[in-house]
């Protein structure tokens, strides 16, 4: 598990997104962007936990330094019946976390399981690793991490 100072005090732009996903309803702590993220993560506030698949994280890349705790894998994207395990035997229920996926979508339902797995701080990044899709149909063109030019290489 990650070492943790004995009183957590937590970043104070996670309290704020916390509060606002408090008062809108959100199942899980809240959303930050890539930048958001990236600059947590460098502050030592937050670990990164790409819940990709394997097979992803492989041929599109991956953030350096990120945990990875895969949803889904495989190329039907099966769900890890262990993903609150894995998590809970990686990491305390009081440390801030900071999902990535590739658009932000399953970041949401892997932040709302780990919430709801006894994880105080699971937050969802905005965006994932790919973006959103574009007209044309393509990731990368319009937002997400790669976009914004943030840390990533690829095997």
């Amino acid at each position: 598990m990650s070492a943790l100072p004995s009183e957590l005090v937590l970043h104070p732009l996670l309290a704020q997104v916390q509060l606002e996903a408090c008062l809108t309803g959100l199942a899980w702590a809240g959303h930050v962007l890539p930048r958001e993220a990236w600059g947590l993560v460098q502050a030592g506030a937050a670990v990164l936990v790409d819940v990709r698949s394997p097979e992803e994280r492989h041929f599109v890349g991956r953030v350096p330094g990120s945990l990875h705790v895969p949803w889904a894998s495989g190329t039907a994207l099966t769900r890890n019946p262990r993903f609150a395990r894995e998590l809970q035997a990686r990491l305390s229920p009081r440390q801030p976390l900071l999902m990535l996926c590739r658009s932000g979508e399953r970041a949401q339902a892997a932040a709302e399981a780990a919430t709801r797995a006894g994880f105080m701080y699971a937050f969802s990044v905005l965006e994932g690793f790919e973006g959103n899709l574009d007209p044309g149909q393509r990731r990368g063109r319009l937002n997400g991490w790669r976009f914004h030019g943030l840390p990533w290489t690829q095997d």
